[in-house]
């Protein structure tokens, strides 16, 4: 284990190395942080630090920058994330409050994590395995066709058009849509079929309980439905502003980042709760290997129905970043709820 004082030497550099883009060196160290030490001590600790892979020398000159081992541990070391400004939570609540529906509020996530913290923003749809059931809609649209529209506890929309085997009139609609709602309204969809099995029995017409068969049918079909999951990104220009950060070239990452199956298994690593850092070789896609992935789940009542995150360089402002993910993590939820 470290010493606190050698840590707090890992601290310094971390810091100074993301703000300024230089290799430090001992002497900017004892100069810009009130360590309490000579500048000897400092570069016997700074020997140590790289002898045991936390800083490398990335040339000849006198300077050091932090490892992924080093980034690693100053984020496992993290008193605190950073927390916002009074007019940066002022413009999250006003951006986020506004919008008009999820696919406005997945939108609008995306467009701000990328201007809060100047990475690429990845944001998941909400899963349909993981929500509840707000109202289910039935609207007649010929005699024997009608449309069942079922809405999520997020706010997600399903719609399906659904061919009946006679024609079903208003009145026996009216009456399927009120008991189908007064049995799983705020019920999970794992539980939905036991709740509606004797549904079609509870009707006396024969031909009504065809029907009602067909109408379930769809309905267990949607809820069941393994859907492709919804990713949405954005700001992935901000990272030509860190063109040297990346060996070589930028291309590796821009290439994974338009994968979909990577994103979502980098999302998927993401703790259900609590804040997932992947650094530098800790993402396991070959692209990425220069990059870091700061993610969290979000959702209402306290339980994720999708993750959210950033993906940028490894020097990266770590507190800054975590605190603006999980505060927009934390609005997003609340929309949820409330909406």
């Amino acid at each position: 284990m470290l010493s606190e004082r050698r840590l707090e030497v890992l601290r310094a550099i971390v810091q100074d190395y993301v703000g300024t883009e230089e290799p430090v060196g001992s002497k900017a160290l004892t100069e810009r942080h009130k360590l309490g030490v000579s500048p000897a001590t400092v570069r016997n600790d700074m020997a140590v630090l790289e002898d045991e892979g936390f800083i490398a020398q990335p040339h000849t000159s006198a300077g050091r920058i932090p490892t992924d081992k080093g980034y690693r541990l100053f984020v496992d070391r993290l008193a605190g994330v950073k927390p916002l400004s009074t007019p940066e939570r002022r413009a999250i609540h006003s951006f986020l409050d506004s919008a008009v529906d999820l696919d406005d509020v997945v939108a609008r996530t995306v467009r701000l994590l990328a201007q809060l913290t100047r990475q690429v923003a990845v944001v998941q749809y909400p899963s349909l395995t993981r929500s509840t059931v707000r109202h289910v809609e039935l609207l007649s649209l010929a005699p024997a066709r009608l449309m069942l529209v079922l809405i999520t506890d997020t706010g997600r929309v399903e719609q399906r058009v659904v061919d009946l085997p006679s024609p079903f009139g208003e009145t026996p609609l009216a009456d399927l849509r009120a008991r189908l709602n007064s049995r799983v309204v705020g019920r999970r969809f794992a539980d939905v079929p036991q709740l509606v099995q004797d549904l079609p029995e509870s009707f006396e017409e024969v031909e009504d309980r065809g029907t009602v068969s067909t109408v379930l049918a769809t309905l267990l079909e949607t809820l069941v439905e393994q859907r492709e999951e919804r990713l949405v990104i954005g700001g992935t220009a901000n990272l030509t502003r860190f063109g040297h950060d990346f060996p070589l070239t930028i291309r590796p990452v821009l290439e994974a980042l338009e994968e979909q199956v990577v994103l979502l298994k980098l999302l998927g690593e993401a703790q259900e709760s609590g804040m997932t850092v992947r650094i530098g070789h800790e993402n396991a896609h070959e692209g990425l290997t220069s990059t870091s992935v700061v993610s969290v789940g979000y959702g209402s009542g306290g339980e994720a129905v999708a993750k959210l995150g950033v993906v940028g360089p490894t020097r990266m402002d770590y507190p800054g970043t975590m605190g603006a993910v999980r505060a927009v993590a934390r609005y997003v939820g609340q929309i949820l709820a409330e909406s």
